[in-house]
């Protein structure tokens, strides 16, 4: 066959197989937005049903098409993966367990780092294999084709601080959860319990918004707090990017959500202050929540780059230990070049999951039972 017909065949083929895979997904399509239409109630509620079912299918399928495409042309044509999850399903994939790992010696991971390029994009990390990590401890890690993830404890001006660095491959991957999946729920849980329950990869507890009546709740693209306080506020928008706002910026909860609406912002965390952003250290000497002036044990949340993030911790690791003020965790973020950190609620409440497992030394020895968490997800399906 001369180079002519194999070009032929292959277009034959390949557009056969397009057309065989648009044709199963219209169909199921169709069927999905009947089912809508014959139970869906009332007409305004069938038309946002209606809306919000056909956005959630082609997605869905946007991702099974391209994915089914990739898996036919494997050693003809590279057609990259994409796999995303759902906000509606408050459970994610099921990482595989095989691919976690531990070390005790940072310098044996640059085969870590190989494997994770492509995933890293040519990013740089906070952790390498030149980080001296606290005598005695141990480095952990998951690696797949949607999220690495390193976690390990570090020295730093006399305080232990534990870091989880994660990149993700998409913006669904970031995600937080609510005490049984919803605001409001008068039940509380530990951060690992609530880690295991969604499938984290790695979480850490949040802002406990259940403990204060002030600040803002904005989840899944709906405020359901607007109680402003003065106090610093982290958006997190659908492109998994971060802003800081001061709660007072906005005049009301209508306000709030056309913001919400306009930007595409998926979800809040209302503790704070701001530690860094855009490069530049802040400092905060008064602040309505969280102790700043006080030494306690810290937590944070930092984006390091498109899709790149870092969990931070600070407890004490034992009697050669203290705890951070605010401005000294600032200062220690800030020396390791991070662009963008704002604080999460500390005491007690901070704590780091891996897998399940509790990786930093919470306060009193025993997790705090809490309101919601921040986690990092596999987007790879279990099947």
């Amino acid at each position: 066959m001369n180079s002519v017909s194999r070009k032929i065949t292959f277009k034959f083929i390949l557009s056969l197989l397009l057309k065989t895979v648009i044709s199963v997904v219209a169909a199921f399509c169709c069927l999905q937005l009947l089912l809508v239409l014959l139970f869906g109630g009332n007409a305004s509620e069938t038309g946002a049903k209606l809306t919000t079912s056909f956005a959630s299918i082609s997605d869905s399928y946007q991702m099974f098409v391209n994915n089914l495409i990739s898996d036919s042309l494997e050693g003809i044509l590279e057609v990259k993966k994409v796999y995303f999850l759902d906000d509606k399903n408050l459970v994610a994939p099921e990482p595989n367990q095989e691919l976690f790992g531990t070390s005790q010696d940072p310098s044996e991971l640059q085969w870590l780092f190989d494997a994770a390029a492509e995933n890293l994009e040519g990013q740089d990390t906070i952790f390498t294999t030149d980080t001296k990590i606290i005598d005695g401890s141990t480095v952990h890690y998951y690696l797949d084709e949607t999220i690495f993830a390193v976690t390990w404890k570090q020295s730093i001006h006399n305080s232990a601080y534990t870091f989880s660095e994660v990149k993700i491959q998409h913006p669904s991957q970031i995600r937080r959860f609510l005490a049984d999946g919803q605001f409001g729920s008068p039940r509380q849980y530990l951060t690992s319990q609530m880690a295991a329950s969604v499938n984290a990869v790695v979480a850490s507890a949040g802002d406990f918004y259940k403990y204060r009546q002030i600040g803002f709740v904005v989840e899944n693209g709906l405020v359901y707090r607007f109680n402003p306080a003065n106090m610093d506020v982290c958006l997190i928008d659908d492109e998994g990017n971060f802003s800081f706002h001061k709660d007072t910026e906005f005049e009301s909860q209508e306000d709030l959500q056309n913001y919400v609406t306009n930007h595409n912002i998926r979800f809040s965390l209302s503790f704070g202050p701001t530690l860094i952003k855009d490069g530049v250290r802040y400092d905060t000497w008064s602040y309505p929540v969280g102790e700043v002036t006080g030494n306690f044990s810290r937590a944070a949340i930092c984006q390091l780059g498109p899709l790149h993030y870092l969990l931070v911790t600070v407890n004490s690791e034992g009697m050669d230990y203290h705890y951070p003020t605010i401005y000294t965790f600032s200062n220690a973020l800030y020396d390791l070049g991070i662009q963008n950190a704002y604080t999460l609620d500390g005491g007690q409440t901070a704590t780091l999951v891996m897998n399940d497992q509790v990786i930093n030394r919470v306060n009193y020895g025993a997790e705090r039972y809490i309101s919601d968490i921040i986690y990092f997800a596999t987007a790879l399906p279990e099947t």
